[in-house]
């Protein structure tokens, strides 16, 4: 059996192979026993506490780094055999890469979770936070590109080369893209000043809803008619936009048209009728009623309140109470609303005396 594992296959005796697999089948019992009892006692004890952190370093621990531990460990063992250079080579490219693999990842991880624990402290909207996914593309973009840099350097490539003839391409790039990148760019001008937010009811050129989506090229409103409507970033910046999500109050101007048989004294009574309804509703704040014109038809009264609350449906509430007190109250004083009226007067000469008479 010695003599057996003492005999020699591609530079190495079977002994050396069989020691190298054991040592790989022990790395991964150690991997699964640590996964399994270490890792899920650490989990329990960062579950009870309330630093993000030390969960962000557990799961950092579990997805990335024991993997690379485990493979970097396999690429130990298996080095320490007689390989042909060839082969050494194409393992030190592998682990070369599996290390930018895993270090990328990791870092990609620590600013995804500091950017939300961040913005969890600033007690941020879970729609805001569901932002994050368009911003962290663009970091984590950065990011992969700095490690391919640093691999490629690794790898003996000149990458001050490389990267001057990126920068040639890269602003070829641009001038084709620049609506792309203006859209971009216009992403991260709502993401920081924030005009608006997912959830807010808007009207943006024209177009009236609520904000559903805001992506990283483009921004999704679902429409009051229920079509969902797709505008880019950039008209959006670049457009008056109307937030009444945040409308802190709603000012409401009418006017109402009485008819000249109205008596002095009833006029003098309206704005009175007008303030006393208004008042009646708890959201109302009254500013204004007066005689505003004399109409071709009727006696006009313009009032002015304002409803403290953005809530349209309040609104239209408040205002269908105060329209229905006023309709009661003029009723009620015999006050006529007026409508579109003419008096025709005729004339006829007499017979007798040539003279005019008026019916």
């Amino acid at each position: 059996m010695r003599e057996y594992l003492n005999q020699t296959f591609w530079g190495n005796t079977y002994l050396a192979y069989l020691i190298a697999a054991a040592g790989i089948l022990v790395a991964w019992i150690i991997v699964r026993l640590v996964k399994k009892y270490a890792v899920k006692k650490l989990q329990q004890l960062v579950s009870s506490t309330d630093n993000q952190y030390d969960d962000m370093v557990i799961e950092g621990v579990e997805k990335f780094v024991i993997p690379y531990i485990y493979l970097f460990v396999n690429y130990n063992i298996i080095t320490h055999l007689s390989l042909h250079p060839r082969l050494a080579n194409i393992l030190r490219v592998a682990i070369t890469v599996i290390t930018l693999y895993y270090a990328v990842r990791l870092v990609n991880h620590i600013l995804g979770a500091m950017l939300k624990g961040f913005m969890e402290r600033r007690q941020e909207t879970p729609e805001r936070i569901r932002q994050l996914r368009g911003v962290m593309i663009v970091l984590k973009a950065i990011v992969w590109f700095l490690g391919i840099v640093l691999l490629l350097d690794n790898l003996g490539y000149d990458v001050a080369t490389i990267i001057a003839g990126m920068g040639i391409g890269g602003i070829a790039i641009a001038l084709a893209a620049q609506t792309i990148l203006g859209d971009l760019f216009s992403y991260f001008v709502i993401f920081f000043d924030k005009p608006f937010e997912i959830g807010d009811f808007v009207n943006a050129d024209g177009k009236i809803g609520t904000v559903e989506y805001i992506g990283i090229k483009t921004t999704r409103i679902r429409s009051i008619t229920g079509e969902q409507v797709i505008m880019s970033n950039t008209k959006l910046t670049n457009t008056a936009l109307h937030n009444f999500k945040r409308m802190e109050r709603r000012r409401i101007a009418f006017s109402i048209g009485v008819t000249y048989q109205t008596t002095a004294e009833k006029l003098k009574q309206i704005p009175g009728i007008i303030e006393k309804a208004i008042k009646a509703q708890s959201i109302a704040a009254f500013d204004r009623s007066h005689l505003s014109a004399f109409g071709d038809f009727s006696i006009n009264f313009e009032t002015v309140y304002f409803i403290e609350t953005p809530d349209y449906l309040a609104f239209m509430n408040a205002q269908q109470e105060i329209y229905q007190a006023i309709f009661e109250a003029f009723e009620k004083e015999g006050i006529d609303f007026a409508y579109p009226t003419q008096t025709l007067f005729l004339e006829r000469a007499s017979q007798d005396t040539g003279a005019k008479t008026t019916e």
